[in-house]
């Protein structure tokens, strides 16, 4: 399988798996259920000072679902220390089709008409599922999970999904629970009377701070 279904990932979210591409397989898809599996705290997000004062600065226009297929393109690039990438073109088109759907969104910083940084994941009631990130200025993706954690805090979200744990997102609270405690806060939190957006069109959440 190359390019599964919009349904099948989305079911696959909801009992806690979700899917990759290996590329060195030519792009087979396979599915990861993690024991233990890591997440990001949402009440308790930690940003770091020097974020802090850049977030406060507003160097960038922050959107939210502005240019998906820009988001995907820029996250599936090849990077310095990883020439491959697992977002395949099969799972690239799905996420798009979830997008459509309302269920796949994007939060974007620019800089002028410039996209300069950016991540998506999928998102169901109170469930968000952050997939990959990236940026071409320093801070943008970083800036960008600031304000998507803090529209979660917002919308009432009641999970954060990040998947694995790395060293870069150790800095912002990332921690593991068990599988059995995972799917316990899935279940609870996809019920949740709340939504990522009120519905699909473009919304600048912040104003980049005028320079002149």
């Amino acid at each position: 399988m190359k390019r599964p279904s919009a349904q099948l990932v989305l079911s696959a979210y909801t009992q806690g798996a979700f899917p990759m591409a290996h590329p060195e397989e030519d792009d087979q898809i396979y599915w990861y259920a993690p024991d233990p599996r890591a997440i990001l705290p949402i009440e308790q997000f930690h940003c770091p000072s020097r974020l802090r004062q850049t977030v406060r600065q507003r160097p960038f226009d922050i959107w939210i679902n502005r240019d998906f297929d820009a988001v995907i393109e820029g996250c599936a690039a090849p990077r310095k220390t990883q020439q491959q990438t697992w977002i395949s073109s099969g799972l690239a088109d799905t996420y798009a089709e979830l997008h459509r759907l309302g269920f796949v969104h994007t939060v974007e910083a620019w800089d002028g008409d410039e996209l300069v940084g950016g991540l998506y994941g999928v998102s169901i009631g109170g469930f968000f599922a952050g997939e990959s990130m990236f940026y071409r200025k320093t801070d943008a993706s970083k800036i960008c999970l600031a304000q998507l954690v803090q529209r979660l805090d917002q919308r009432d979200f009641g999970l954060l999904d990040i998947q694995f744990v790395t060293e870069h997102l150790k800095q912002f609270g990332a921690c593991e629970i068990s599988r059995d405690e995972y799917e316990r806060r899935l279940a609870e939190a996809i019920e949740r009377p709340t939504s990522f957006v009120d519905d699909e069109s473009p919304i600048q959440i912040v104003a980049a701070a005028d320079r002149d």
